[in-house]
């Protein structure tokens, strides 16, 4: 008799520091064997050089992937000036050699304030943009021709924060899509002597911060502890800033069957809209964007995701435990 895949035993958010030099793949699959299941997925990849906030979902919590698609952020970052190279990074081969420059601070930040709003940015040649369906990077590695199309980005903070000598220091608040290791190129190419990223730490995804994040470490550890659960975001936690509503069990049986649902407007809850110290200014981007809302059942759990179809009428768009 075939055996029946077993449910992930957490669901929710679990908020790791990613190490240098590690894929975001290679993070995934390292947690997959410190809980022991294999239901995980991240909301936005990282380079390998990059350290910082790598937002994983564990079991239902993957569901949520795509409201999480325009959430902004932060970075604190620091670029080489005097030479370019292939991938835009410290890993990269250099384009040229070193001029070594000594940096103007005030000449970068107004360099700096021409990259804020809405630009049209060019991916890096070793990036996952697609040609044909393959990956650039593939292409780029054999050396061969990549052409890729200007992209609009929205770039909504772009601050030199320090100057030594040829490395400057840096913060960007970005929304989803924009490359930071090509926001240095293009800095340096602006400025003349080329730059290339050798820094890189993601400080917030949105609502999650640095400050919540654990490294791999303390996080097999906590497993062989028992203390897993206590690391995870809880799914009732998420989302919040969007509006929620807690239903009686006659309307959770219909939402649980994806029917559509009436609510007076006194039973609807705003969304937190103060964000913590460590996120972006915003935690999602200027798009419009449905009102979507939060519905929780009578125990507190949350069962599913609407938007409005009608005044005070939704449609379950989610449902995260379906009906028997």
């Amino acid at each position: 008799m075939p055996r029946i895949p077993q449910p992930p035993p957490v669901d929710g958010i679990l908020v790791i520091d990613k190490p240098r030099g590690k894929t975001s793949h290679d993070v995934v699959e390292a947690v997959r064997r410190i809980v022991g299941f294999r239901h995980i997925g991240h909301f936005g990849t990282l380079d390998p050089l990059a350290t910082g906030v790598l937002v994983l979902a564990l079991g239902r919590a993957t569901r949520l992937a795509r409201f999480y698609s325009g959430r902004r952020k932060r970075y604190t970052c620091a670029a080489r000036f005097g030479f370019a190279t292939d991938t835009y990074d410290a890993d990269g081969e250099p384009a040229s050699a070193d001029s070594a420059p000594v940096l103007d601070a005030a000449q970068l930040k107004e360099l700096a304030s021409r990259f804020v709003g809405k630009i049209q940015q060019i991916p890096p040649a070793f990036s996952a943009k697609k040609i044909h369906g393959r990956p650039a990077h593939q292409l780029a590695r054999k050396h061969k021709l990549v052409e890729l199309k200007p992209v609009e980005v929205d770039v909504y903070d772009f601050r030199i924060t320090g100057v030594e000598a040829s490395v400057a220091r840096f913060t960007v608040e970005c929304g989803a899509g924009t490359y930071i290791r090509a926001l240095a190129h293009d800095l340096g190419k602006l400025h003349g002597a080329g730059a290339h990223l050798v820094e890189i730490a993601r400080t917030a995804v949105g609502e999650f911060t640095i400050d919540q994040a654990i490294s791999l470490e303390e996080l097999a550890s906590d497993a062989k502890t028992g203390r897993l659960a206590s690391r995870v975001i809880p799914l009732e936690s998420l989302l919040p800033d969007l509006p929620r509503a807690v239903v009686l069990p006659v309307l959770e049986k219909r939402i649980r069957h994806g029917a559509k649902f009436n609510l007076p407007l006194a039973q609807i809850q705003p969304g937190q809209t103060a964000a913590a110290q460590c996120t972006p200014a915003r935690i999602d981007s200027d798009e419009w964007k449905p009102a979507r809302l939060r519905v929780f059942n009578q125990q507190g759990r949350l069962i599913a995701i609407a938007e409005p179809i009608v005044p005070r009428t939704y449609q379950p768009i989610l449902v995260l435990d379906s009906a028997p």
